[in-house]
């Protein structure tokens, strides 16, 4: 139990989420009057300028990662805490007229925490959703909207109090804000029944670069497109989406089965690699690997009846027998995988923010098995000093089912499973062996992984794939290209394409915002 309460003090801040970008902010100094304009459609309550006694703690509230808490992250000169859609489309406008751009944060868990920092010296303000987290569910229609600033564990939780046999196939982690997840794909557990969460959104309200609020009828078919995976705040900020509800049996089976080196993990992760990606739908089983052990935690869509025998014949070797089953409702499964035997639905509402380690995360896609010597070696690379851990999701199925271009999130057809790649220290003194683990681990994979381009999740945000460079203002497609191929493959220019129709101007942008592609 103590090894799984580990696990999962590490998963609180990876999740798939992580997160989203937003926007960046202008080359010239803020003008005092933004504040004005702000203040004459906006309740002075609901502003924080850099000066404010206040300021400080509401930057803090939802920063997830210590690295950017430190002085040299450039700070933003006024947080905005809407609590309705007229107060974000006034701080467009205003932003727009005195010559300050936007970021947005929703859950904060931004790897590079891109949504609230800047970093090179601009002047901007962040939009924290904060205070807009309303879930309604519709279970006649089996519909739900929410809003971007609510957490995962909230939107799970609504769904679960509406009825027991609905879901929706979003993030591992409670505590990731909605907007970033959906942005940028958002899976979990449920990525091999009903694929990622964009797909499932069938509807947005989003404030345009112009202070417009559009939905989907109102918007271009490329514009709904884009915000559905296309990473963040790229193309405006979504207040609010409808998500469509799916279906999941009264009792699902957890288990978590520990295997060390010695216990056999190198052959049971070279048969895993082939075996989880050609399961049925209804059965996940990702690995954790850290240290000397993996764990092989599962989750799958019946009873442990039915799954013991299915396990039996597709993976024998695993050993997995009914003394390893959890039988649980669904909505139980998420704070159980999250937190361990002990955790309560309650947990799935805590905001409270406690855990800020300091941290740093890569992500990779294997489609070719990694030979059995590699594994081998890398147990000994989770056993050095600086060590992080591996999490590593299996696809196949409905997210393989899937065309590249049916949203920007193209990790589809022939991968066999993603990893991320996961190092946490407390003190920033310590962080030069982690950060080295990472980068050192990082190129000894290279071989094994895809190529041509080597991809990463956008939510899995990675500043050293590349930055965005600025010319004249605009964000350059041929620096955006360099990161944004490795995110989103062939369906980058449709992306950049699409910002040059909707944002020209490149009014919504930071180091990793997807560049406008004008005159196509």
């Amino acid at each position: 139990m103590a090894s799984s309460r580990a696990f999962a003090l590490v998963l609180l801040l990876c999740a798939l989420s992580c997160h989203h970008a937003a926007v960046s902010s202008a080359q010239v100094p803020a003008k005092d009057d933004f504040l004005g304009c702000l203040v004459k459609e906006i309740p002075a309550r609901l502003l924080f300028a850099k000066s404010s006694p206040a300021f400080p703690a509401v930057l803090e509230q939802t920063i997830r990662n210590s690295r950017w808490s430190s002085p040299q992250n450039v700070k933003p000169l006024y947080i905005i805490t809407p609590t309705n859609t007229s107060h974000i489309q006034s701080a467009v406008v205003c932003g727009r007229r005195h010559g300050v751009r936007l970021r947005v944060r929703s859950g904060g868990h931004d790897y590079e925490g891109l949504s609230y920092r800047s970093e090179r010296p601009e002047a901007f303000a962040v939009v924290d959703l904060n205070k807009m987290r309303t879930v309604l569910v519709n279970e006649k229609a089996r519909t739900a909207w929410v809003d971007s600033g609510a957490q995962l564990g909230e939107l799970y939780y609504a769904i679960a109090k509406n009825s027991p046999v609905l879901a929706f196939p979003a993030g591992v982690c409670p505590s990731i804000g909605v907007g970033g997840n959906f942005a940028g794909g958002g899976f979990g557990m449920l990525l091999r029944k009903y694929g990622i969460a964009a797909e499932n959104v069938i509807d947005v309200k989003l404030v345009d670069a112009n202070g417009k609020l559009l939905d989907k009828s109102s918007m271009s078919p490329d514009h709904f497109w884009a915000v559905r995976g296309g990473g963040g705040e790229s193309f405006g900020i979504v207040v609010s989406w409808q998500v469509k509800l799916l279906p999941v049996p009264p009792t699902v089976t957890v288990f978590q089965i520990p295997k060390t080196v010695q216990e056999g993990a190198v052959d049971l992760i070279n048969k895993w690699q082939l075996v989880a990606p050609a399961l049925p739908g209804d059965i996940m089983i990702r690995i954790i690997a850290m240290g000397d052990k993996a764990t092989f935690e599962a989750m799958y869509l019946g009873t442990c009846k039915t799954l013991t025998p299915l396990m039996s014949s597709k993976f024998p070797e695993l050993g997995m027998n009914p003394s390893h089953c959890n039988e649980m409702p669904w909505i139980k499964s998420i704070p159980f995988i999250h937190l361990g035997k002990q955790a309560t639905l309650a947990d799935l509402l805590n905001r409270n923010n406690t855990f800020k380690p300091f941290a740093e995360y890569k992500s990779d896609y294997v489609y070719q098995p990694v030979p059995k010597p590699v594994w081998e070696q890398l147990f000994g690379w989770l056993t050095k000093p600086g060590a992080g851990i591996m999490v590593m999701d299996p696809y196949g199925a409905t997210i393989s089912a899937t065309p590249e271009a049916a949203t920007p999130f193209p990790h589809r057809k022939g991968v066999l499973f993603n990893i991320q790649y996961v190092n946490y220290w407390f003190a920033e003194a310590a962080g030069a062996a982690p950060l080295q683990w990472s980068k050192d681990i990082y190129k000894f994979m290279e071989p094994f992984v895809s190529k041509n381009p080597r991809q990463a999740y956008a939510n899995y945000r990675d500043i050293d794939l590349g930055r965005n460079e600025v010319v004249n203002d605009i964000s350059t497609y041929s620096s955006g290209k360099v990161w944004g191929e490795k995110y989103f493959k062939g369906n980058f220019q449709r992306l950049a394409i699409t910002k040059g129709k909707v944002d020209p101007q490149d009014y919504f942008r930071n180091e990793q915002s997807i560049p406008p592609l004008l005159g196509k």
